[in-house]
């Protein structure tokens, strides 16, 4: 009796009973030998548990207020990477890669927030030889834009909403949302986490705030 399992390089491969130990041998022998977690906390502490289970060695990094972090204990490895200031140490992306190098890591999970959604920082990871476990950075930028994400989905043959292109004043703003009807979402096109949606029920002057506020925002990122 066989087992059948579908590899990385696009094939099946064919595993004996009498060899076979369970899907923790097979992703270790055809995926990584060790992955380093550039985050903390709840998601990287998730991380690390499915690591042991695949029985794929783990990295962790902490900044000096993360020392005795619970995801920093479970893992098989810990390397301090900056100060508290996340942007000398999370988002320190260049110190990040450095230590995924020397501990002899060849990948790099970002968990949520942090790097996840950086576009560079993929490409970094790739140009240093490093898997990073995400999208690619080419699907990051083309979703990170919502214009854009709505473009492709919509070409794609893909229901959407009804909604608009850019709009670039509140006047423009108002005038769209008669023509869709309403109650209409306003939201900035880049940006991220929600932060940009605003629901608005009529076409009162109750649309100018978050129309101003949030392409302000937006455009900030």
């Amino acid at each position: 009796m066989a087992t059948v399992w579908y590899t990385s390089e696009g094939k099946f491969a064919d595993w004996p009973a009498s060899q076979y130990s369970g899907p923790s041998q097979y992703i270790r022998e055809r995926m990584f030998r060790k992955v380093l977690i550039a985050n903390r906390g709840e998601i990287a502490l998730r991380i690390v548990r499915a690591l042991r289970d695949l029985s794929i060695p783990s990295v962790a990094v902490y900044s000096e207020v993360d020392r005795l972090s619970p995801h920093v204990r479970y893992a098989d490895e810990a390397y301090y990477i900056g100060p508290a200031d996340a942007h000398q140490s999370y988002l320190n992306a260049e110190r990040i890669i450095e230590v995924a190098k020397s501990c002899g890591a060849d990948a790099i999970h970002p968990g949520y927030g942090f790097l996840a959604e950086n576009a560079d920082f993929a490409e970094a990871c790739e140009a240093a030889g490093l898997t990073f476990i995400g999208p690619s950075p080419e699907s990051m930028r083309l979703l990170g834009d919502k214009l854009a994400a709505r473009k492709v989905a919509m070409e794609a043959g893909l229901p959407v909403v009804p909604g608009s292109p850019e709009v670039k004043s509140v006047e423009e703003a108002i005038e769209v949302a008669e023509r869709v009807g309403f109650p209409v979402m306003v939201k900035a096109a880049a940006g991220g986490g929600g932060r940009g949606t605003r629901p608005r029920w009529c076409w009162s002057a109750r649309i100018r705030p978050p129309v101003t506020s949030w392409a302000g925002r937006g455009r900030s990122g």
